[in-house]
């Protein structure tokens, strides 16, 4: 697998899609800290590190509003192969303002509002709405 965040997104896509309650990944650092944002902002419920043979898992409690996913839709946006770095001004408004952009800056992983007010730019990761 050359892009594990894409694989993590399109799990969470796939499991908003069939109407499940959780989802397991290979756990990260990196997809921790994803998570964390998602929690935080209220696009998922929880998520747990398990810890199994050898290798941990990730488990992503998704959060539904009427019978229907919170996650609309979520976009990667920088890939292994070309990677999108943006300004502090340049931070796109999802939706304007609805979604979220997570964005890896030097300080670790922001929102977009967090990094706009930090005053800091990075790599665009991804868009959620």
């Amino acid at each position: 697998m050359t892009d594990p965040i894409a694989d993590m997104l399109t799990r969470i896509r796939n499991a908003c899609a069939a109407g499940h309650r959780r989802v397991d990944m290979p756990t990260s650092k990196f997809k921790t800290e994803v998570a964390r944002l998602l929690r935080d902002n209220h696009y998922i419920a929880d998520f747990k590190v398990l810890e199994g043979n050898g290798r941990g898992v990730l488990r992503l409690y998704l959060r539904y509003h009427n019978e229907l996913p919170v996650i609309r839709e979520l976009k990667r946006v920088s890939s292994p192969g070309l990677r999108q770095f943006v300004r502090c001004r340049e931070i796109p408004r999802v939706k304007n303002g609805l979604g979220m952009a997570i964005v890896s800056t030097p300080k670790g992983l922001m929102s977009d509002r967090d990094a706009r007010t930090a005053n800091l730019g990075g790599e665009l990761v991804a868009m959620v709405w």
